[in-house]
This record gives C-alpha cells, sequence and structure tokens, in this order.
C-alpha cells in the first residue's frame, strides 16, 4: 500500500506560477512510478505528467507542455508539479497518483494503483 498526501495547491492569477508537492508512504518510494492527473468540474479526470521510479525521463501533456515540470525527490519520497504560466483553464484538482513498478519498460499511461485526495488549483483571469 502506498499513501499519498499532495500540497501546494491554492489561488493564483493568469500567468502566475505554483507548485504541487506530493508525499508517498508504504513502500519504497523507488519501487513506484509516479503520476499527476487533474480533474474540472464536469469533465473526466486527465493526465497532467508522469516521472518513472529512476527519476531519468519525464512526460507532460500536450496541454501543459513547456508549462509544468514534474520531478521527484527520492530521498524525501515527494514528487512535485512546478507549474509555471498558469492560465483560467488549468484550474481544476490535483492528483498525486502512484503505480507499482512491475517490468523494466517504462509506461507512464499505464494504470495508477493508488491516489491522493486531491489539492485544488484555482487560476483567476
Amino acid at each position: 500500500q502506498v499513501q499519498l498526501v499532495e500540497s501546494g495547491g491554492g489561488l493564483v492569477q493568469a500567468g502566475g506560477s505554483l507548485k504541487l508537492s506530493c508525499v508517498a508512504n508504504g513502500r519504497t518510494f523507488t519501487s513506484v512510478d509516479m503520476a499527476w492527473f487533474r480533474q474540472s468540474p464536469g469533465k473526466e479526470r486527465e493526465f497532467v505528467a508522469a516521472i518513472p521510479w529512476s527519476g531519468d525521463r519525464n512526460v507532460q501533456a500536450y496541454s501543459v507542455k513547456g508549462r509544468f515540470t514534474i520531478s521527484r525527490d527520492n530521498a524525501k519520497n515527494t514528487v512535485y508539479l512546478q507549474m509555471n504560466s498558469l492560465k483560467p483553464e488549468d484550474t481544476a484538482v490535483y492528483y498525486c497518483a502512484a503505480k507499482e513498478v512491475r517490468s523494466i519498460s517504462y509506461d507512464p499511461y499505464e494504470r495508477y494503483e493508488y491516489w491522493g485526495q486531491g489539492t485544488q488549483v484555482t487560476v483567476s483571469s
């Protein structure tokens, strides 16, 4: 089992920045790949960014590429999402997610097994 706790959400003006954090407990942090998802009212949850256990690469959705950066600190059991140049359409509840590493090939879109409770990000225009 992995317990995930997000923090760092809030209200920010368009063009501003926020940094989300997610602390993982319960399993060795280097045994899980991590990701961020988001969900806006009336919309389905969507993939934002992902990073494997090694932290040696990352993947972002097209809608956030060049603006959001995912990173992780394995010594702190923490994954981050740095969000720059925020837009009103980035307003959503942001969720941290984890999946256990089961093979040597990395698939950032494979099903995630563990989820945090979410943190609200609101971008005003």
